[in-house]
């Protein structure tokens, strides 16, 4: 599989619709691109697999690590020609630092892939000399090669040969592709984009313009990690219920292939439909947007089975979203109360800011994310689930409920004695 990675010159430059836009050309001349992204975004995987009908894995230097981002491209490696790994914020924004550990440029430059670099040029002409100047001598001090620009958000056919020109004076990475000013855009609320609907995809490609054999050169091929052979996991024999529907979406791709791998079988259910928990030794409630489907989650008959399982003592994992299903009740933005499983003493209550954003890591050495727009108002105090930075969340009975959206890769040995 030959890969490159489109970082962005920073947030809001394009760069999920310049994926979602190169994907779908890809697609359509039939050289079965696969998708990936930076980070701990759930929301642009989703969209990426609208478009190619296959899981966006996410890979990165901080959360997922680099040696399972390799693990991960080495096996989908026979699976696609092409790998487009979508970057997060500007290329080099990460954690801390300029190009340090999560940033797009630090998982660039250790898997040794080549990046296109996403530039807004609306309103611009001869300073994009200047700009992709920059990027590249700092992209080479990582041993990072630009490989080629893609301009977004371009006035006519003339100002991208005006673009391309000026960087072809000055020696610099090519215009491999463009987008025109009228290009479709992607809606977006509290958490970043909206959950794509699979039947509504906006098709980007009267707005696109390619350089054929010249974006097909920008990517480079990717070497393979030699992986080792399955054996039976830790959870061989266990069945995990998994509630999955719009309101418990935000789901890791790779998440579920660690649980598959540790042997256990997955049995799925959907709290929006009323369905109860299968019969199965440990429950996982995957965050997502519960606020939006308050109503219909209070009715539903879903969340009477939660209480029961938690109440049986079983292990239950719940991250975000799938922890405020377990409240009292969900408050939502227009500060209407919703009754919801009562199995906690708290109220989930969304307000109109931030309430947290940041990678975190547990003692065990399980990593994660928190990003949340809700804050819980208690009503006593519980013992922490989690020894951790950030949010500590609640124990009660085998229920361990935190803001935290979890790696489960990152400590195979956690997520083992979690979920039994």
């Amino acid at each position: 599989m030959k890969i490159a990675l489109l970082a962005g010159t920073h947030s809001g430059c394009g760069k999920t619709t310049v994926t979602l836009a190169l994907l779908q050309y890809l697609t359509k001349q039939a050289l079965g691109p696969r998708a990936f992204k930076v980070g701990p975004d759930f929301l642009d995987p989703l969209w990426h697999a609208a478009v190619t009908g296959s899981p966006s894995y996410n890979l990165d230097t901080q959360m997922v690590g680099i040696s399972e981002s390799r693990r991960l491209l080495s096996r989908l490696t026979g699976a696609a020609r092409y790998g487009l790994i979508e970057g997060v914020m500007g290329m080099f924004d990460g954690r801390s630092g300029v190009g340090l550990a999560g940033s797009s440029v630090d998982l660039a430059a250790q898997l040794e892939a080549p990046v296109i670099l996403v530039v807004d040029a609306r309103g611009m002409a001869g300073t994009i000399v200047p700009l992709v100047s920059g990027f590249r001598d700092f992209a080479r001090r990582r041993g990072v090669e630009i490989a080629g620009i893609v301009a977004n958000r371009v006035g006519s056919e003339f100002h991208a040969r005006l673009l391309s020109d000026c960087l072809a004076d000055h020696a610099l990475p090519p215009v491999l592709a463009w987008l025109n000013m009228e290009a479709p855009g992607l809606e977006e609320r509290h958490l970043g984009l909206t959950v794509p609907d699979p039947t509504q995809i906006p098709d980007f490609q009267a707005a696109l313009h390619v350089e054929h054999a010249a974006l097909l050169a920008a990517f480079a091929e990717f070497t393979p990690t030699e992986l080792s052979e399955s054996q039976a996991g830790p959870l061989q024999g266990k069945t995990i219920a998994v509630a999955r529907d719009a309101a418990c979406c935000f789901i890791y791709p790779g998440n579920v292939d660690c649980l598959l791998e540790h042997g256990a079988r997955l049995a799925w259910f959907s709290p929006l439909a009323g369905e109860p928990v299968p019969d199965s030794d440990a429950l996982w409630l995957p965050g997502g947007y519960p606020e939006l489907h308050a109503r219909q989650l209070s009715t539903s008959a879903s969340l009477a089975s939660i209480k029961a399982f938690i109440e049986s003592g079983k292990p239950v994992l719940a991250e975000c979203g799938g922890g405020m299903l377990l409240g009292e009740a969900l408050i939502d933005s227009q500060g209407e109360r919703w009754p919801m499983a009562n199995v906690l003493p708290f109220d989930s209550c969304m307000q109109g800011k931030l309430a947290a954003l940041g990678y975190r890591e547990e003692a065990s050495g399980m990593r994660g994310h928190e990003f949340h727009y809700s804050v819980r108002e208690c009503r006593r105090r519980l013992a922490p689930a989690f020894d951790c930075d950030g949010d500590r969340g609640a124990r009660y009975k085998n229920l361990r409920a935190s803001y935290n959206h979890w790696y489960f890769s990152s400590a195979d040995q956690a997520i083992t004695e979690w979920l039994t």
